[in-house]
């Protein structure tokens, strides 16, 4: 087994006074640094599922997410940020017959986290920061999305001070699912626009 460098002694001798600190100062219970973080029993991104599935239900709740999605997002007890990132702004992008929506971070990993939770790693990935804004047809081809030529990509670069989410067009046949069979179809891929919703048979 390798010893801890110096560096990594170093750092947990900083967060053990740290930790001492906060707890002398009364800011920290100290059986909560103790405690396991709590476990998610949900996928990270649903809240962001669930906003797509209201969407595709009621026209006029899409209309306002379009118009003014915090708002929107507030009439459902949801928002944009984590906490931790200030407050951005945010846009929905709908894809349509015409135009297929996708979304980046060409500087780092900015995203939604308060809706989708953290970005998946290949979001943060150097190639598809650098790839997907000059070669986006060929990118979505790799996650098996293929485009059709007389339909626009449209690339939205998101920023620390706006973020983006992409509404997906619904099924056919909307009215044939259960909303858990819709939110099933939603993943960090549908809402980043690399995929679309698959309707698995």
């Amino acid at each position: 087994m390798t010893q801890p460098s110096d560096a990594t002694q170093d750092l947990e001798a900083r967060i053990t006074r740290l930790e001492h600190r906060v707890v002398t100062d009364g800011a920290v219970d100290a059986d909560a640094l103790q405690a396991p973080p709590p476990q998610r029993s949900e996928p990270p991104w649903l809240d962001g599922a669930r906003v797509v599935v209201r969407a595709w239900r009621d026209a006029e709740f899409r209309a306002r997410l379009l118009i003014d999605p915090k708002a929107a997002l507030a009439e459902l007890g949801m928002q944009v940020s984590d906490g931790h990132n200030g407050d951005p702004a945010f846009q929905v992008v709908a894809n349509t017959e015409a135009i297929h929506n996708v979304i980046v971070c060409t500087l780092c990993s900015c995203y939604p986290r308060g809706l989708l939770g953290p970005p998946p790693d290949w979001y943060r990935s150097e190639e598809y920061r650098a790839r997907v804004v000059k070669e986006p047809r060929a990118v979505l081809r790799e996650f098996g999305l293929e485009v059709p030529a007389a339909k626009t990509v449209q690339v939205w670069d998101s920023t620390a001070d706006l973020r983006y989410m992409v509404l997906p067009q619904p099924p056919e046949d909307l009215g044939s699912f259960e909303d858990q069979a819709l939110l099933e179809l939603i993943s960090p891929e549908v809402l980043v626009g690399t995929r679309e919703p698959v309707i698995r048979t």
